[in-house]
């Protein structure tokens, strides 16, 4: 049928390409809501894929505000299938379009995902992992690595390591090669700042970082906090920024319970070098993913997705395909009587 694939601003090519792939293969149709703050990387794409020589139809796109376009399109009733990246506030109003028509839905909505450093981890790996895990695209990545929940024998050598390297990460576009490239606007600019004022009124400490960098454009400062606890909003919520949140643990179950403490389950991570500590933990924290010892480990052929409400079904892998087809199962009677059994 037509599945309409509702794309986000961060990653549009790499997310719509994903989809479109799956859509395809299974012999579906699609057609793309465009971002409206990045709405020429889908341009390109459909110019692409036309060139490419699919079929006149079998790709389309619109362009517009989610408000109008989106909700139209999750609307409308030629839609067999919805698939969305976005925030929790905007799955839901999709969802409720969807179930008037009982149609079924990809969500991706976020998350606040932590790693866990265990007391033997490898600190220089640790260090490596977290700040490529946060400081990507500035954080604005759904399963950015927002929150550090370390050990307390190793917290203040990994803030330490982590606050050096933060320090030493260059600021500005990213077409020019910089470590820390811009926010996608000044509202989202002022989102993140915001947040880092809140968590230093409610008691954590910028480590580095905490404002918008000195710089022409909607660019913020690496930032660092500790002395954060679990109910700060800066531990709990989605930032979609440079913002990481340190936390310290003395037991395993201490640090299970604080990266689990949130409404999202996206992505976790483990820092350890004992692998069954490792099958220990990835046990018990409640994601869709689990990485261990490298942050964004993994890669096309891996399921991707989470639980709570982070949203459900998965993409990537050939799991992601079987959410665009549906399963039939054809019964033959090849002998002689009856014997059937109602089902259901």
């Amino acid at each position: 049928g037509v599945s309409a694939q509702i794309v986000p601003w961060n990653f549009p090519l790499q997310i719509a390409a994903r989809s479109i792939a799956c859509a395809l293969a299974t012999a579906n149709t699609v057609v793309i809501k465009s971002p409206e703050l990045s709405p020429l990387s889908m341009a390109l794409m459909v110019e692409a894929i036309e060139r490419a020589g699919v079929p006149s139809g079998a790709v389309n796109l619109i362009c517009g505000y989610g408000h109008d376009a989106g909700a139209a399109l999750a609307a409308h009733g030629d839609v067999d299938h919805i698939v969305f990246t976005g925030s929790v506030a905007t799955g839901r109003s999709i969802l409720k379009a969807a179930a008037e028509r009982v149609i079924p839905c990809i969500m991706e909505l976020g998350g606040k995902s932590a790693g866990i450093v265990y007391a033997d981890a490898d600190i220089d790996q640790a260090v490596a992992s977290t700040a490529i895990g946060i400081f990507t695209h500035a954080g604005q990545v759904c399963s950015a690595q927002s929150c550090l929940v370390v050990h307390n024998s190793v917290h203040d050598e990994v803030v330490e390591r982590l606050t050096g390297r933060a320090r030493g990460l260059s600021i500005g576009p990213g077409i020019e090669g910089h470590d820390i490239t811009p926010v996608i606007s000044a509202a989202q600019l002022d989102k993140v700042e915001g947040y880092c004022l809140g968590g230093s009124q409610a008691g954590a400490e910028a480590a580095v970082g905490g404002r918008r960098a000195d710089a022409e454009g909607y660019f913020m400062q690496p930032t660092i906090f500790t002395g954060v606890r679990p109910d700060m909003a800066i531990a709990q919520d989605e930032v979609f920024g440079p913002v990481l949140a340190v936390l310290g643990f003395d037991e395993p179950e201490e640090a299970i319970e604080i990266a689990n403490g949130t409404d999202y389950g996206l992505v976790a991570g483990v820092y350890t070098r004992d692998l069954e500590t490792a099958h220990w933990t990835a046990d018990r924290l409640s994601a869709g993913q689990v990485f261990v010892n490298e942050w964004f480990a993994g890669g096309v052929e891996t399921p991707f997705g989470g639980t709570k409400r982070s949203g459900f079904g998965r993409e990537k892998g050939q799991e992601a395909l079987l959410n665009y087809v549906q399963t039939k199962n054809v019964a033959v009677k090849l002998g002689g009587g009856a014997g059937g059994r109602p089902g259901g």
